[in-house]
């Protein structure tokens, strides 16, 4: 077979190829089979895990379709595998599996996986070049060496304190490249969130997904954020701060703090990115945070579509409309603004929701669109939101392409990018 074969698991979570069945794809509530340009290695620092209660869905080249492979080999009943690939790599197709549990499935982003010429294959693309998480730049060693001599040095910064457990314990990259001297470091600030977001990494109710980190439990001064920030904006040529991490709720809800720490920031130190990342509920937060010296913002969304985004982000005390303002004034007080764009294919690339997200930057403009696999269940997050599907897809690399073309200007990655103060309209 001239194509990735089957990849299943016993129950000891080996993993094996089948062969004469293919590897198969999913795109929303449809399968399909992946076409080989669209396939790359697997890359370094990705993991492969098996899918609990689940069997593989295959494409059998005989019948010329796709066969559910559940069937017992020595005795054991075969497991679905799927892929939870490195940071900067964008998935095209999710896992193909046919699951009975009705819990929803950890809270990772399940890409197709399969076996051909003795290597691991994934459908995705490398959407950044920058190698700031990729894991042969990380010596852990040298992490937990940096990491315990500056927690020593600052005992009494609780957030440093923070950081710390999120470097060591959760294995966080972003703390890990704070303590490392380099690139972007995490400055998270708020323990609430008005938000309930289904796949919220940091808490979830009973009954939901386990959470992968544990939330803050504190709120950080303005010292200690400043702090924070100045040790490593010092430290790193072009360096970037930002606001809004996994490990927090939103950090939009401390606007006086936030305000209070870039202040304290810009008034020692001038050089240097500081960022926010989030739900951009509250208008009249960006437009005072980019009064005080913010640079950039990045704004997540699971979706364009105003339905789609309330089912999933579960907003309290705000809605769509509040975020797109939010856009709006960001854009308008010459903030870089990037969508955190959460990929979920069969959703992000349908006609009509391709077409709600080009209006929007053609009304509000836009810098850039960060795409991040969207780490949930698919069949809960799709069945949660209400998804219906009317046209098909078009393949999340022809919605890039296809956006390229109708905004020449806009940019594609996955990480906030440094940005040059001296384009600011108010510097």
């Amino acid at each position: 077979m001239d194509y990735p074969r089957l990849l299943y698991a016993n129950r000891k979570g080996e993993i094996f190829d089948y062969p004469g069945l293919g590897m198969a794809g999913r795109s929303g509530n449809g399968f399909f089979q992946p076409n080989l340009e669209d396939l790359i290695p697997l890359p370094p620092g990705s993991e492969l895990f098996v899918i609990p209660d689940a069997v593989p869905i295959a494409w059998d080249p005989y019948q010329k379709d796709f066969v559910v492979f559940d069937t017992e080999i020595s005795g054991q009943r075969v497991q679905a595998v799927a892929a939870f690939m490195a940071p900067a790599y964008t998935q095209t197709a999710l896992a193909a599996y046919k699951r009975e549990s009705q819990n929803p499935l950890p809270l990772f982003a399940y890409t197709a996986v399969g076996w051909w010429k003795g290597r691991f294959w994934v459908p995705a693309f490398r959407s950044d070049k920058d190698r700031r998480q990729d894991i042969k730049g990380f010596n852990q060693a040298e992490v937990r060496k940096k990491t315990l001599n500056r927690l020593k040095r600052y005992k009494k910064n609780r957030l440093i304190q923070h950081l710390g457990k999120c470097s060591l314990t959760y294995g966080c990259p972003a703390a890990k490249n704070f303590f490392l001297e380099r690139y972007e470091a995490p400055l998270p600030s708020s323990p609430v969130c008005n938000a309930r977001c289904l796949g919220c990494l940091s808490y979830q109710p009973p009954g939901g997904p386990p959470a992968t980190q544990e939330r803050i439990t504190f709120t950080p001064s303005a010292r200690e954020i400043k702090e924070t920030a100045i040790i490593h904006l010092r430290k790193v040529e072009d360096g970037i701060v930002s606001f809004g991490q996994g490990c927090e709720g939103e950090p939009i809800m401390q606007k006086e703090l936030l305000a209070s720490s870039i202040d304290l920031i810009r008034k020692e130190f001038r050089a240097g990115t500081i960022n926010l990342n989030t739900n951009a509920s509250i208008p009249d937060a960006v437009k005072l945070l980019a009064q005080k010296g913010l640079d950039s913002i990045r704004i997540s969304m699971n979706s364009v579509d105003f339905n789609y985004y309330t089912a999933y982000y579960r907003p309290k005390g705000y809605d769509f409309n509040h975020v797109i303002e939010s856009w709006r004034i960001a854009k308008e007080a010459g903030l870089h603004v990037s969508l955190n764009l959460f990929i979920m294919p069969g959703l992000t690339d349908a006609p009509d929701h391709l077409e709600k997200l080009c209006v929007l930057i053609e009304k509000n403009g836009l810098d850039l669109i960060q795409l991040r696999n969207h780490n949930i269940d698919p069949d809960w997050y799709l069945e949660s939101i209400g998804f219906s599907e009317t046209k098909d897809p078009i393949g999340i690399k022809n919605m890039v392409e296809t956006l390229k073309s109708r905004f020449p200007f806009l940019k594609f990655g996955y990480f906030n990018p440094s940005v040059n103060r001296s384009t600011r309209k108010d510097k």
